[in-house]
């Protein structure tokens, strides 16, 4: 018996959206027209205070930070793009933030990449560095928590009511976890050591084309490089093509007046310039005549002048 088909229900609202909705989709698309690139950043266990700092900072860079249900993104795309690729379609899964910009695309990610904001170490984090007590006062109280000073073998004394470390102590190496004491104790002695970034998805440009977030790690060294390689090729060859340029007309001149030197020493055209290289160049080629004619006829009494001379 041949098997029933499988009919798929598509879902169509009927209800009108709520208003409060209608206002964040037309906010999304104003933003979408207004800006060259949007930035969709993964804020999933990022702390509040490093995405309030970034904030702060990508603001005064005259970037729009906005925190929207992927739902409405993609209705708002729809709407001002008629259609929604599926490669930005995989972007708004869990927890998303957008930064719309009109800075280059590559810049900003370099600017969010390198700004990290020092926060507290919290249990589970690497170590990026040795992580040191200092030796002085912690200005706690002794009580409880000299256990765990205890555990982390932290030498402790008790002066003037106030508990001393008694010398400069690594808590967590660099490269290990950063275990739950550890993390207590670095927070009483106001130490923050880990620098925590934006984790950027990808970028969204003109609405419409995507550039993923390895696409947008450059290496400024070797695109410099590559430049310096391209300005000494088009150098070499404007100078080969003697292309009228100030920067190249200074080197063709001096080497069509070299070529015209050597032309003139070679023809034995002599000039005031000329007539000392062509001098020179007999009194060698003289040399070299004598040297090979003495040892076979020494009756002739040829002698190099350079032997003459002594």
């Amino acid at each position: 018996m041949a098997s029933q088909p499988v009919f798929r229900r598509t879902y169509v609202r009927t209800k009108p959206y709520p208003e409060k909705k209608v206002r964040i989709v037309n906010e999304l698309k104003d933003l979408f027209s207004k800006y060259e690139t949007a930035f969709i950043v993964d804020i999933h266990e990022t702390s509040n205070r490093v995405l309030q700092e970034y904030r702060f900072w990508l603001r005064r860079r005259g970037a729009r930070v906005i925190k929207a249900k992927n739902t409405l993104v993609l209705i708002a795309l729809r709407q001002l793009m008629s259609s929604v690729t599926e490669d930005i379609e995989k972007l708004f899964t869990g927890e998303n933030l957008l930064i719309f910009s009109n800075e280059n695309p590559f810049e900003l990610a370099r600017w969010i990449w390198s700004t990290g904001v020092r926060r507290e170490a919290m249990p589970g984090d690497v170590a990026p560095f040795d992580l040191v007590a200092p030796a002085g006062n912690t200005n706690m109280g002794p009580g409880p928590i000299m256990s765990k000073f205890g555990k982390l073998k932290i030498p402790i004394k008790v002066q003037d009511g106030k508990i001393w470390i008694v010398k400069d102590t690594v808590v967590v190496k660099k490269g290990d976890k950063i275990n739950e004491d550890a993390a207590e104790i670095l927070k009483k002695l106001n130490i923050k050591p880990i620098f925590e970034t934006l984790k950027i998805k990808a970028v969204i440009l003109k609405g419409k084309y995507v550039i993923a977030a390895d696409n947008l790690r450059l290496n400024i060294g070797a695109y410099r490089s590559m430049v310096e390689d391209a300005v000494r090729y088009a150098f070499n060859l404007a100078v080969n093509t003697a292309y009228p340029t100030p920067e190249v007309l200074r080197v063709s001149i001096a080497k069509a007046h070299m070529e015209a030197l050597n032309l003139a020493v070679n023809t034995r055209y002599v000039t005031p310039e000329s007539a000392q290289y062509i001098l020179a160049k007999a009194v060698s080629e003289a040399n070299a005549l004598a040297s090979v004619i003495a040892p076979k006829a020494p009756e002739l009494g040829f002698r190099s002048l350079s032997s003459h001379n002594k």
